[in-house]
This record gives structure tokens, C-alpha cells and sequence, in this order.
């Protein structure tokens, strides 16, 4: 079984970037990745919580474990709408309803024409 340092290096190449980029995108001594590399050591809760602030489409469960995809998939964020367009929803409802009322409304009047013939 491979350890978070080998994933982190598989996630360093992934990105394009060097070891050297990678330490400082996330703060880390010049060298540590490669130095834990070189020592097949292990990688602090505080080098995790680095990148995972740095890079919030890494996958946790595989940086720690190994298991699952290395990177999250996107997850669409809830479109946000403007008041305009809210008011806009509410305004086409309503008169669809209404237009609806006025129909039946229309239909109860044709009928009683047509029993008063």
C-alpha cells in the first residue's frame, strides 16, 4: 500500500507542477516534499489541511487513503438568482394561474349562456 507521500507526488505531477512549486503553493519548507519522498516519511495533518485549502478539488479520502478518484468532480453550485428574475418566476406564474381562472371562469359563463337558450 502507497503512502499520502506517494499520492502526493502523483498529485504534484497532475497539477504540472514542480515539488519546489508545489512547497510553496502551500506554504512548506523548499525541499519537504521530496525530502519526506526521500525518507518515505509521513505527512503531517498540517501538510493535508494545506492542500486541501490550496487545492479544494483534491479528493481527501484519496490523498489519506488512496481509495477513490484524485480529484473531487465538479459539483454544480446552486444557481443563484437575481430579485429581477425571482419577480419575473412569480409574475409568468401568477398569470398563468390566472389565465387559467379565467378560462374556467370563461367556460361557467358559456355554460350558463347556453342553458339560458
Amino acid at each position: 500500500m502507497s503512502k499520502t507521500i506517494h499520492r502526493i507526488i502523483d498529485l504534484v505531477s497532475a497539477l504540472n507542477l514542480s515539488a519546489r512549486q508545489f512547497d510553496i503553493s502551500i506554504g512548506t519548507a523548499n525541499g519537504y516534499i521530496l525530502r519526506m519522498k526521500k525518507n518515505n516519511a509521513s505527512v503531517g495533518s498540517d501538510v493535508i489541511e494545506r492542500i486541501k485549502k490550496t487545492y479544494p478539488q483534491v479528493n481527501l479520502v484519496w490523498l489519506i487513503t488512496g481509495k477513490g478518484d484524485m480529484f473531487i468532480e465538479e459539483q454544480s453550485e446552486p444557481k443563484v438568482r437575481s430579485k429581477a428574475e425571482i419577480e419575473a418566476y412569480i409574475n409568468k406564474r401568477l398569470t398563468e394561474q390566472w389565465s387559467e381562472e379565467k378560462k374556467q371562469l370563461l367556460n361557467e359563463i358559456l355554460e350558463e349562456i347556453d342553458k339560458l337558450n
